[in-house]
């Protein structure tokens, strides 16, 4: 027919096609990692950030974040997996600022900004001092979560399991630690050895995070979902099941996201969540708003 060689071929929309590469790229093993990496980091992002969104403390959770560079500079200076670096440079942060916050008159502010401006230049000094360069550097600082390997996928596992654990043993405990100190101190429960663990749980998930958003983003995965469930319920498990829902939906569809648009993993998956927060956040407004109205009328 004439013209039939000028018409528009039927074809499939770019967000579906760009759906069918997705699943097609399943059967690679480095996508696979990187769902696996999600899922694992939601959930740890979705226990601990609510802890951390309910007790305030997300500067402290910023300031664990950014010393652990120390630990990725210390990882790569002594030929050892930066991860690993991490893990401990992390945990040693968290106690040392509950250390200081909690038996010195230091500011907590000034406490954290000792310890992330520490810790950043002894991570830069240790790259400084390896010999070579350093190519991941940048997938710790913004994440690579296409590029985690199965053997990370088996430390975030680990990690993951120790936070649930410690969550499951002392729920009743951190509920009283999360809304009434006074209260727990008064009823011998140890309040001090309970927050410096929580400190110890925070680092974990930094690390955990890490992997999928990088040390500059883990703030935003750590509060984003925690804040976003926070709106729906104030029950502690049920926002916390929120959270790990919302932590996946931000992961795995910041990763398709990134996929098809050919963008960074780590700033897609949070920028997902900082507009999906946002939305929320203003259907929020507007539902209160007009439960005034009515009220009012």
């Amino acid at each position: 027919m004439p013209g039939t060689a000028n018409r528009p071929r039927y074809g499939t929309a770019p967000g579906v096609e760009g759906t069918l590469k997705m699943l097609e790229a399943l059967q690679y093993e480095f996508m696979r990692n990187a769902l696996i990496a999600g899922l694992l980091a939601a959930v740890a992002c979705g226990i601990v950030g609510v802890y951390v969104v309910v007790k305030r403390i997300v500067f402290i959770s910023g300031g664990i974040a950014h010393a652990s560079f120390g630990g990725i500079g210390l990882g790569y200076f002594l030929g050892i997996n930066p991860i690993i670096g991490a893990l401990f440079f992390s945990l040693a942060s968290g106690l040392a600022i509950g250390g200081i916050i909690r038996r010195t008159k230091l500011p907590t502010d000034t406490a954290i900004g000792i310890l992330w401006a520490v810790g950043m230049a002894l991570g830069v000094v240790f790259i400084a001092l390896t010999p070579g360069y350093a190519p991941d550097l940048m997938s710790y600082l913004f994440g690579s979560i296409l590029t985690v390997p199965f053997s990370d996928i088996v430390l975030m596992l680990v990690l993951v399991a120790v936070i649930i654990g410690v969550v499951a043993a002392l729920y009743k405990e951190y509920l009283i630690l999360s809304f009434d100190e006074e209260y727990g101190t008064v009823a011998g429960v140890p309040v001090e050895r309970l927050y410096l663990l929580l400190l110890a749980m925070i680092a974990l998930t930094v690390v955990v995070l890490i992997q999928v958003v990088g040390m500059i983003l883990v703030i935003a995965l750590l509060t984003f979902p925690a804040a976003m469930a926070r709106q729906f319920t104030h029950n502690m498990k049920t926002m916390m099941l929120l959270a790990v829902l919302f932590g996946f939906l931000f992961t795995s569809g910041g990763l398709w996201l990134s996929y098809v648009l050919k963008l960074p993993s780590g700033a897609t998956i949070v920028l997902l969540g900082g507009v999906t927060l946002a939305v929320s956040l203003g259907v929020s407004r507007l539902r209160m708003r007009y439960h005034r109205i009515r009220r009012a009328t």
